[in-house]
C-alpha cells in the first residue's frame, strides 16, 4: 500500500514539475519527491505490508 501512495506522490511532483506551476513549500515537486521515497523505503521495509513472515510452525 505504501508502495501505490510513493508512487503518486510521484506521479504529482511529475506533473507539477513539467507544469512549471508555482506552489507553495510543502507541496513543491522536491518534497513530494522525498515523501515519496520514504514511503518507499518504508515500503521495501517491510512495514505497511500487510503481512508478515512467519516462522515455521510445528
Amino acid at each position: 500500500m505504501l508502495g501505490f501512495a510513493a508512487a503518486v506522490l510521484f506521479a504529482i511532483a511529475f506533473i507539477i514539475n513539467a507544469s512549471d506551476t508555482a506552489v507553495d513549500t510543502l507541496f513543491a515537486p522536491t518534497s513530494l519527491m522525498l515523501l515519496g521515497l520514504t514511503l518507499l523505503a518504508l515500503h521495501m521495509a517491510g512495514i505497511g505490508a500487510g503481512w508478515a513472515p512467519r516462522g515455521r510452525r510445528r
